[in-house]
């Protein structure tokens, strides 16, 4: 796997060891096989230039990882990026083990080649908002603002 220098997307250092109450906290997500995260990259780049707190998982998560990242990261929000067509089902698991594990509180969002007549789906599983190719970082980084909340 090669990697351009300076592309990765880290936890940003929090200032104190108590998570922040007043920043919200997410988790980038890449589940499944799909191995193209650039366009994770810029998501959680810009929501970390924004002042969020981002951990950014990697590529090639399963659903159980990607709760698991989240509930030790106190996470606000996840944010999910698929390209593979697999984000039905993907997406519903996701959804699903945070209610199992208490955590339905963790708002989840989600992007990539999802086609339009899957996003009602996607939503009715209690995918809180969909982002599509063309979606710009600004539209996706006031629909956090506007709609997560840190705990």
């Amino acid at each position: 796997m090669s990697e351009t220098p300076g592309t990765e997307a880290a936890a940003v250092p929090a200032t104190s060891s108590a998570p922040s109450t007043d920043v919200i906290r997410v988790v980038v997500a890449k589940p499944g096989l799909d191995g193209h995260d650039r366009g994770a990259k810029v998501v959680a780049r810009a929501l970390r230039d924004a002042g969020m707190e981002v951990i950014y998982t990697g590529l090639h998560q399963t659903p159980e990882q990607i709760v698991e990242a989240a509930i030790q990261e106190d996470a606000d929000v996840v944010g999910l990026s698929v390209l593979s067509g697999a984000h039905l089902t993907l997406f519903a698991r996701v959804v699903e083990l945070l209610a199992e594990r208490d955590a339905s509180d963790i708002v989840v969002f989600g992007g990539g080649i999802i086609p339009d007549d899957d996003i009602p789906q996607l939503e009715k599983l209690g995918v809180a908002k969909v982002f599509t190719p063309g979606a710009t970082t600004m539209e996706i980084v006031g629909w956090v603002r506007a709609n997560v909340h840190p705990a």
